[in-house]
């Protein structure tokens, strides 16, 4: 209950309620004995002008204002809460009373998460996404059926899918032009001819024919993304056709070494996306329904952990497959390492001789054999200039040669107490089996 000073206050704010409640609008001014004067404006929806109504018309005839939880037990519950619900807004009403914009799917900016954000990313690559089956068969008897995913990415029928979806990865034969079964979202069904395939990054590149053109995907980068973007994983795991989950990004450069892979060096994109078994070669896509990614493999008996290769190094693959005709890798024969200024400080603490750089690639170990040793390369080298660029990543290194075979290269590197020397080094055609 309210008394003496803070009733009195009360009644000036019943008029302005009053008013607001009549009119849709409202002041409320102070004329205290002060020198200034201070006046609020306020502003109603139809429902609070209802309600503002009915407290002042209860000032105004000086009945008592009491809270729910001070009425007689008799009076306590629903009655009261439904005489409040009835001026407030319906769920029916929410959009139109809304603030502008609450009502749509409006992002602030490209990348950020609305309410249909992912349904939208899903909708604009789903129709590209398909089944692959594969069936081995040797001498008349079938072996194993791999089930796998797929992406189109030309109205024309070529789709991205996984290496081991559609080639056998324990055969040592070259990739011949295999037949699979690829299924579409509508049912249709086409027999493929797997192009290309590279086992070592997972890639393989499918064809179908059809008379019309093909739903197909558009390509965005993965250069951009970083830890916490948002992605969808698309496919069919367990044969379950038109299956959508999402997520994030864990990690954008997670190194093959970090997952116990040997071989030449790869990165992947890590997300927590849920991947199973049929995922394979399905699309990771961004929030703009852009392909982000090429889902991989996960970590088996581990939630959260899933793996693909980001769509930048399949964009060179693809191209490498047009015009070589399989993945050319070139090799140098050196253990690299990223070096940053926490790195290059702890190095400093060890040795004193170690060189004054603020960047570059730490060579730790020299292939015995192989073309950096016969260029000159030492373990301790730092790589400082590739090719007359600066560098200070491997994967800088590694686009800087390219495809490049037999092509011989200036290396600047800095050596123990800042000897300088510039060498030259031809890389060799990777063997991916070493």
């Amino acid at each position: 209950m309210l008394r003496g000073g803070r009733r009195a206050a009360l009644l000036p704010a019943a008029a302005a309620a009053a008013g607001v409640a009549g009119a849709g609008t409202g002041a409320l001014a102070d004329r205290g004995g002060g020198e200034s004067a201070t006046a609020v404006y306020a502003s109603a929806s139809p429902p609070l002008r209802q309600l503002l109504s009915g407290a002042a018309e209860g000032l105004r005839s000086g009945a008592r204002l009491v809270s729910p939880w001070m009425l007689p037990p008799l009076y306590q519950g629903f009655p009261i809460l439904n005489s409040f619900a009835s001026a407030s807004v319906s769920p029916a009403n929410l959009n139109g009373q809304g603030s502008v914009g609450s009502s749509d799917d409006s992002r602030c900016c490209p990348g950020c998460l609305g309410r249909n954000s992912i349904a939208k990313a899903a909708s604009a690559v789903g129709p590209a996404v398909v089944n692959i089956s594969s069936i081995q068969d040797t001498h008349g008897w079938v072996l194993e059926q791999s089930i796998g995913s797929g992406t189109i990415i030309d109205p024309d029928g070529t789709i991205l899918t996984c290496a081991h979806v559609v080639v056998d990865f324990q055969s040592t034969r070259a990739v011949v032009k295999r037949k699979v079964s690829v299924t579409l979202q509508d049912g249709r069904e086409f027999e493929g001819v797997v192009l290309n395939a590279d086992r070592h990054s997972d890639i393989a590149v499918v064809k179908i024919k059809s008379k019309t053109p093909l739903p197909a995907a558009r390509l965005g980068s993965s250069a951009k993304l970083r830890p916490g973007d948002w992605v969808v994983a698309l496919g069919c795991p367990l044969s379950l056709q038109n299956t959508v989950t999402s997520g994030i990004v864990s990690c954008v450069d997670r190194k093959s070494s970090d997952l116990g892979l040997g071989g030449v060096r790869r990165e992947y994109l890590q997300t927590d996306c849920a991947i199973n078994q049929g995922n394979s070669g399905g699309p990771l896509v961004n929030l703009d329904g852009e392909i982000i990614g090429i889902n991989v493999m996960k970590v088996r008996d581990a939630d959260g952990l899933s793996f693909a290769v980001p769509i930048d190094s399949v964009v060179k693959i693809v191209e490498n497959f047009k015009k070589n005709g399989r993945v050319v890798r070139p090799w140098l024969g050196l253990k690299m390492l990223d070096l940053n200024p926490m790195i290059i400080a702890q190095l400093k603490e060890k040795s004193s001789s170690f060189p004054d750089v603020r960047k570059g690639v730490l060579v730790p170990m020299v292939t015995p054999g192989s073309p950096a040793e016969r260029a000159g390369f030492r373990p301790g080298d730092v790589v400082v200039e590739f090719d007359g660029k600066p560098v200070e990543s491997i994967k800088e290194i590694i686009d800087i040669m390219g495809d490049k075979v037999g092509v011989p290269f200036k290396v600047f590197v800095k050596r123990a107490n800042n000897v300088t020397e510039t060498l030259t080094v031809t890389p060799e055609e990777a063997d991916v089996s070493r």
